[in-house]
């Protein structure tokens, strides 16, 4: 399965091979004796009702999914809804209560002290909301801060570091101090340090939240143009559903404690699981997400009079809808033909009603099964 991200006609990369992360079943109770709690009857309880009960608290509620090599994996959910909690449990700086976990084939739960510092140094890297850097240290050097730990030499590191800070767009600021910096330039920075040990995950926890609006969008599109070129394998945490729709391929939208649903941005905003999801999405401008893949049907040999790409955004699209008598064909990365745009169906989507269950991606198009 494939999504496309805030730029019209744009593709994401598809997933294939086996996933980078793989997670089943995870489980994260706080309080006494949580293994207990497992399997119970209490496990229904209301959240209040369970902690006075038993002073525990579930966090993570029997988490399933993958993420693909090159893939954007959003979970977005309100406070209090675990999703912090749970990427601290893939990397364990939060423990599991249950489960299983591996990154590129390795087992992280089975993992011992010196395996899993190793994995953190070299396959994994973290952006905070709160940046972390260090004050007494220059902007090179704290992006050479985890090449530092991993003992490689000065000059080296160096090197890597400035070659990291011209990609994220910080060449020349190489000397100055954090509090030198701005907000955005700061988290830049932050960024940089993450990409310098060239990890395999990259974790973006609610990373971009405390920037202000424009400078958000800017670092929302950093990553981005980053993805394109670099194409690491990312789980990014937020809030907001209009980051998550711009930056995910897939989106998991959690509440207490589990994955409402899973899917791609059209998935989400077009086919809700449920009334909880529905009333996340039901501001999201329709036509700028869901896209002509959405509005096709199969095509009995007519011949098109236009065709439309099949990742065309469907608010785009209403010129052709209106311009053009005949069928409007539908074409996939490949040129060829797909479909035929329902004109009918894309009228239904933009006047905001919902159109029961999203349609698998035709034949020819990336991620088609």
């Amino acid at each position: 399965m494939t999504a496309t991200n805030g730029a019209p006609g744009t593709e994401r990369v598809e997933r294939s091979g086996a996933p980078l992360v793989r997670v089943r079943g995870v489980w994260k109770i706080f309080g006494p004796h949580p293994e207990r709690l497992r399997g119970s009857d209490d496990l229904d309880l209301p959240r209040g009702e369970l902690l006075a009960k038993t002073g525990c608290t579930i966090a993570s509620r029997d988490i399933t999914f993958d993420v693909g090599r090159g893939e954007v994996f959003v979970i977005m959910g309100l406070s209090g809804s675990g999703k912090s909690t749970l990427v601290r449990c893939i990397t364990r700086l939060v423990e599991p209560t249950a489960g299983d976990i591996s990154i590129g084939g390795q087992d992280v739960l089975g993992a011992d002290a010196r395996t899993l510092r190793e994995l953190r140094r070299t396959k994994i890297a973290m952006v905070f909301q709160h940046f972390g850097l260090f004050p007494h240290r220059t902007a090179i050097d704290n992006v050479a801060y985890g090449l530092e730990v991993q003992g490689v030499a000065r000059a080296t590191r160096h090197q890597r570091a400035r070659e990291i800070l011209g990609v994220v767009g910080l060449s020349g600021v190489e000397n100055a101090y954090p509090d030198q910096l701005s907000g955005g330039m700061q988290q830049r920075v932050g960024l940089a340090r993450a990409l310098a040990v060239d990890p395999e995950v990259l974790i973006f926890d609610e990373a971009f939240s405390a920037l202000d609006p424009l400078i958000r969008r800017e670092m929302q599109d950093e990553v981005l143009r980053l993805q394109e070129r670099l194409q690491k394998s990312v789980l990014f945490v937020t809030h907001d559903l209009d980051e998550a729709l711009k930056i995910g391929d897939r989106i998991a939208i959690m509440k207490d404690g589990r994955f409402v649903q899973v899917g791609t941005p059209a998935e989400i905003v077009g086919a809700p699981a449920d009334d909880y999801v529905r009333e996340f999405v039901r501001d999201v401008p329709r036509g700028k997400v869901l896209t002509a893949s959405f509005a096709v049907q199969p095509h009995a040999g007519e011949a098109p009079e236009s065709t439309v790409r099949h990742d065309a955004r469907l608010g785009e699209l209403l010129p052709v809808v209106f311009g053009v008598q005949g069928p409007i064909g539908v074409v996939g990365a490949d040129d060829e033909l797909v479909g035929i745009l329902d004109r009918r169906m894309v009228v239904h989507i933009l006047a905001g009603r919902e159109g029961g269950t999203v349609p698998e991606e035709p034949a020819g198009t990336p991620g088609a099964a």
